[in-house]
């Protein structure tokens, strides 16, 4: 059993790396376990250079610690993240709120 995880979770990793684009929604919200922050540190590492990161948060960075458990990994991951990149910092209301007052106001 443990094997064939293995292999799907290989498969999924090898499918993942080869995307042009990877879109990581909401990194943050909920904290990672230590198995899933070492996964997307190595997913991410796998895809240095090699294909685009997309990546929202509602947390600045110097928060992400909490999200993945490790002052470590975290500085590492960002390394790689903040090479080639353009972040785009964006204050305002919640799209998503503003939607469900208006649903709520018709």
């Amino acid at each position: 059993m443990e094997a064939r995880d293995e292999r799907q979770l290989l498969r999924l990793q090898k499918q993942l790396v080869k995307q042009k684009l990877l879109i990581i929604d909401e990194l943050g919200f909920v904290p990672l376990s230590k198995t899933g922050a070492e996964l997307l540190f190595e997913l991410i590492s796998q895809r240095y250079e090699r294909g685009s990161i997309l990546i929202t948060s509602n947390l600045p960075f110097d928060e992400w610690t909490e999200s993945f458990g490790s002052e470590r990994l975290t500085g590492a991951l960002l390394d790689r993240l903040t090479r080639h990149v353009s972040i785009l910092e964006m204050n305002g209301d919640s799209y998503r709120l503003a939607q469900s007052k208006a649903r709520q106001d018709s």
